[in-house]
């Protein structure tokens, strides 16, 4: 019973985080990473293509595509980064997303920012691989 209510806490948690910066992914094993590939676009503005097998649903794949942003803007010596668009494609057991950002020292103008630093930490504890 105690592991229970532990357990509905730690969801609790990652459910109020992931307002904030990274929706929840599982981490139960069953998702597999098979890579990011990283595009310079012009500038600011950057091509995440990502893929992976076993995920539950589109937002796992944005999950995922936003955790390597966020890693990058880092890698860049930026602070923040602003969601443009997603694509996600199915085929079988793997999924695909294609994914622009920009990335900005300054919190940028919109509403699907992320601050970098917050993002990769809380893709690191949920278990999902950045660039």
């Amino acid at each position: 019973m105690q592991l229970r209510r532990a357990m509905a806490g730690t969801v609790t948690a990652l459910a109020v985080l992931s307002g904030c910066a990274v929706a929840t992914v599982a981490t139960s094993g069953a998702a597999k990473y098979d890579g990011i590939e990283t595009i310079l676009l012009d500038g600011d503005l950057v091509n995440f293509r990502v893929s992976m097998r076993g995920a539950r649903n589109i937002q796992d794949v944005e999950v995922y595509a936003r955790c390597a942003a966020a890693q990058y803007a880092l890698i860049r010596g930026f602070g923040f980064a602003r969601h443009v668009r997603t694509n996600v494609a199915q085929t079988g057991s793997t999924w695909r997303g294609d994914a622009i950002y920009t990335i900005s020292a300054a919190l940028p103008r919109g509403l699907r920012t992320i601050d970098a630093e917050v993002t990769v930490r809380d893709c690191g504890e949920q278990g999902i691989p950045t660039v």
